[in-house]
């Protein structure tokens, strides 16, 4: 089964994701967005793929976001597109791709959602925050 996250290596929640998948059996394929960021085509894709809208990926703690007045509604899709494409710390993460499904894993168990396997046994993240408690309740 091919499980794929969009990764920042530098980031909690995308890390805690990453974790969450491996803890469900699967080693997923890890693109680290930043270096390796996505073709248009594929941000297409995964933008629709979550019915989202290029606004609604947009990250803007830490990024260029108010240096470039992305909050203006003036950008229209396309330009929005273009300043992930350039900027590509723009592009919230982790975003993964399983048969099941895609998803911004913001929170980070989000990603249960799509995972062949959510059963995953207890799980706490990095910042001590309970998911799934030692009787396999999530918590959250």
């Amino acid at each position: 089964m091919t499980i794929t996250i969009y990764h920042n290596p530098a980031c909690g929640t995308s890390r805690n994701t990453l974790a969450i998948i491996r803890q469900s059996g699967e080693e997923p394929e890890v693109i680290e967005y930043l270096k390796n960021p996505p073709s248009r085509e594929k941000l297409i894709e995964l933008i629709a793929a979550m019915a989202m809208t290029p606004r609604d990926l947009l990250r803007e703690k830490g990024t260029p976001y108010a240096e470039l007045n992305l909050g203006d509604p003036k950008w229209s899709d396309d330009e929005i597109l273009d300043f992930m494409l350039a900027h590509p710390i723009l592009i919230n993460r982790p975003i993964v791709v399983t048969p099941l499904g895609v998803v911004l894993a913001r929170p980070s168990e989000a990603v249960l959602d799509i995972l062949p396997n959510p059963d995953i046994g207890p799980f706490t993240k990095e910042d001590g925050e309970v998911v799934i408690d030692v009787e396999g309740n999530r918590v959250v």
